[in-house]
């Protein structure tokens, strides 16, 4: 005799990303290291198959003194925490609307105050078909719905017709919608947004016969590439119409390599300062109703980072350093797949890479019995890069090109 109540939802026995990486440490368990490629979770790891913890942002921590972990935080985050945020998001790109900022335990807390906030019970959310599963579930959660518009077209390229026709066609039926795009280093796929897309991006939603919360989960901007270089369609969104808001979903913990920590943010950026404020009050509110406030430790450090230019130095050198062992995993992996007859969805940078099939489920299974672990998704397989060395890229690649084939 169950008490749980569905409300609608399809509850799973246990999670299938944390399942799967379950059974991949217990093979690395009995197997060891060298004999188990484990491709699931989305954190960096090093080429022993360490996690990835930056020293330069430790001695920060090291730093911190007891009321700095017990102390409450304010619900909307430390002040030299969202001065901080702003610094480490826009980077020199400080955008010229009225800017706020609320502290969300990483960034799957600023995907539900979005949610939550911008839509009402009972409307879809708009988001690409390539997908983190999690935007499903948060929806679901929140008694709204998750419609996705065709993310690539035949020719590999970002399908903003596909946008054009799933957005218009929202409009009609809702006076706001919530446009997610992940971008840069997009999970699964690995791709970014050229700047061509952000113009046909623009372009849409300032037509839209619409009110359009531009939701950009920016989780991984940090080892997308170089810092400007990623960063350099941010002025460009000045050019939306007052039909428009643009908000950014900030992870701190990928940033920082502090995923344990949950430290991220959601921020505004708005033409004027009345709807700057109106997302303020409800960001707070929101968080005061479900989590009250997040982690101070991860505020104090961050905070102390990024007033500091010379231990900022030392954290942006590091994880430059990490973010380039990534970007060689990327290259390496897609490279043999290229040799191997096959290609991999559009990736441009990131934690994964991912490859079409449609039967994903049955190849995955078959990887299982090679001791290769990988995700299986509804159109394809994903594979964490960011958590295998190069060499184990290349077998794992190898691997798949040949079952897939």
């Amino acid at each position: 005799m169950g008490f749980v109540k569905e409300n609608g939802r399809t509850i799973p026995v246990a999670d299938k990303v944390f399942a799967l990486n379950g059974r991949a440490k217990a093979a690395t368990a009995e197997k060891g290291k060298d004999a188990v490629i484990n491709a699931v979770i989305g954190a960096l790891l090093d080429d022993n198959g360490d996690l990835v913890v930056m020293s330069s942002v430790m001695d920060a921590i090291k730093t911190l003194g007891p009321a700095d972990y017990a102390e409450y935080a304010p619900i909307a985050g430390t002040p030299a925490f969202k001065e901080a945020v702003q610094k480490a998001l826009f980077g020199k790109f400080q955008p010229k609307g009225f800017v706020r900022v609320c502290a969300t335990p990483g960034g799957t807390g600023s995907i539900t105050n979005v949610i939550e906030n911008y839509s009402d019970f009972g409307d879809s959310v708009l988001t690409h078909d390539w997908c983190w599963a999690n935007y499903r579930n948060i929806c679901s959660e929140n008694g709204r719905n998750l419609a996705t518009f065709r993310f690539f077209d035949e020719d590999g390229k970002f399908d903003s017709a596909d946008l054009e026709k799933q957005l218009y066609a929202l409009a009609e039926k809702q006076d706001q919608v919530i446009l997610m795009i992940n971008t840069p280093a997009h999970n699964p796929t690995g791709y970014s947004l050229s700047l061509e897309d952000w113009s046909n991006v623009i372009r849409i939603v300032n037509a839209a016969k619409c009110k359009v919360v531009l939701f950009l989960d920016v989780a991984y901007i940090d080892y997308a590439g170089e810092d400007d270089e990623v960063r350099a369609f941010m002025p460009m969104l000045e050019e939306l119409g007052s039909n428009v808001l643009t908000i950014y979903g900030y992870s701190a913990s990928k940033t920082l390599t502090a995923y344990g920590m949950r430290c991220g943010a959601i921020v505004c950026v708005a033409h004027d300062e009345e709807t700057a404020e109106e997302f303020k009050r409800a960001s707070e509110y929101m968080a005061r109703a479900t989590w009250s406030n997040c982690n101070r430790s991860a505020q104090v450090a961050m905070g102390r980072i990024y007033s500091d230019p010379e231990l900022l130095a030392k954290v942006d050198e590091e994880r430059r350093g990490y973010r380039d062992m990534l970007l060689e995993r990327g290259r390496v992996f897609e490279k043999t797949l290229n040799d191997n007859g096959v290609k991999c969805v559009p990736f441009s940078a990131g934690f994964f890479v991912t490859v079409a099939c449609d039967d994903a489920a049955s190849v995955c299974a078959k990887l299982e019995e090679q001791d290769i672990y990988c995700l299986a998704l509804p159109k394809g397989i994903r594979v964490s890069i960011a958590s295998i060395s190069k060499e184990k890229c290349v077998k794992c690649a190898e691997a798949i090109a040949k079952l897939v084939k």
